[in-house]
């Protein structure tokens, strides 16, 4: 066998003891599961995710994928725990500990500290009858039959499980909370999910800052609207402030080309009737689709009055970096 051959052969087991651990770990879910993902759903305080060495690491991934789905959460290192960190964790706050052995020194050390401060304790192990999880409120089984590594010694296969019951847990708890995609957006703001599902309230120009026009206000007035707010149009609204035509820099070279008196004429005279419009809550980047599609550089955001809610430029979206 060439070397080639051996070392596809052993990748693949590699790939396949972790995947069989992550599958085994289904028939075990049942009422603790349930329990876990209740205390984590009722904790006021944070989630306190601790574990040593390669459990450590996947602490971090889990709290991690805590606080972007809406529940705030720390990695706490159980060795600086038990040298001066334990004013890290209060009684309102739930302690998720990952130990494969459910043994780790430094872990067992916390048990008194974290029972005598309040906090419950979750603990995810591969033996459900060591001393982390018979001193837990809820224990997670997440046993292996092997680790991938040839020796059968390196953590690769628990980890695995383990990373995978984590995302498990934040998955579940994520839905229980009904956490949504604004509130995902929310919390990535400057990263690339952020912007794409971001909403168009949250792009547009509101306010003072709209530009807005009444159809009876003369062209001085108009370009003065244009020029102050420079979104290169404005909106034209009637008496009850409802949205009925807009007016762009385009509408005013093409007018400025046709008509000698343009300064006689009012809003009303000049603009487009019909404009289309969107709602605050579309995605923006369906507002660019719709932008490209018709080729404008921005659309109106209007209520169920069809009073002006905000304005949308392809600016807006740049800045955003969305395109």
């Amino acid at each position: 066998m060439s070397d080639t051959v051996h070392m596809l052969d052993l990748a693949r087991k590699v790939l396949k003891t972790e995947a069989d651990a992550i599958l085994s770990l289904m028939d075990r879910l049942d009422g603790d599961f349930e329990r876990a993902v209740q205390l984590l759903f009722e904790c006021k305080g944070r989630v306190i995710v601790t574990g040593m060495g390669k459990s450590g690491i996947i602490c971090r991934k889990i709290a991690a994928t805590l606080s972007s789905t809406g529940t705030s959460s720390y990695f706490l290192h159980p060795a600086e725990a038990i040298h001066g960190d334990l004013g890290a964790i209060r009684e309102e706050d739930v302690v998720l500990a990952l130990s494969h052995s459910g043994e780790t020194e430094e872990l067992v050390r916390l048990l008194e500290s974290i029972r005598r401060l309040g906090a419950r304790l979750i603990a995810m192990t591969g033996d459900p009858g060591s001393t982390i999880a018979r001193a837990a409120d809820v224990t997670l089984n997440c046993g292996i039959v092997e680790e991938a590594c040839p020796m059968n010694l390196v953590p690769t296969a628990s980890t695995t499980a383990a990373l995978a019951l984590g995302d498990a847990l934040a998955m579940t708890l994520l839905v229980r909370k009904g956490f949504r995609e604004e509130d995902f957006a929310s919390l990535h703001p400057g990263g690339k999910l952020g912007r794409r599902l971001m909403r168009v309230e949250h792009v547009m120009h509101a306010g003072t800052a709209a530009p807005i026009v009444k159809t009876s206000a003369a062209m001085h007035d108009v370009f003065h609207e244009m020029s102050d707010k420079r979104l290169g149009m404005t909106c034209v609204v009637d008496d009850g402030g409802r949205l009925v035509g807009i007016f762009t820099d385009g509408d005013l070279r093409r007018l400025m080309l046709g008509s000698s008196d343009v300064l006689s004429l009012r809003a009303g005279d000049v603009m487009k009737s019909n404009p289309r419009t969107i709602r605050r809550e579309l995605l923006a980047v369906e507002a660019l689709k719709i932008m490209e599609t018709h080729k404008i550089t921005s659309v109106v955001v209007a209520g169920d009055q069809g009073e002006v809610e905000g304005v949308v430029h392809l600016h807006d979206l740049w800045r955003t970096q969305m395109i």
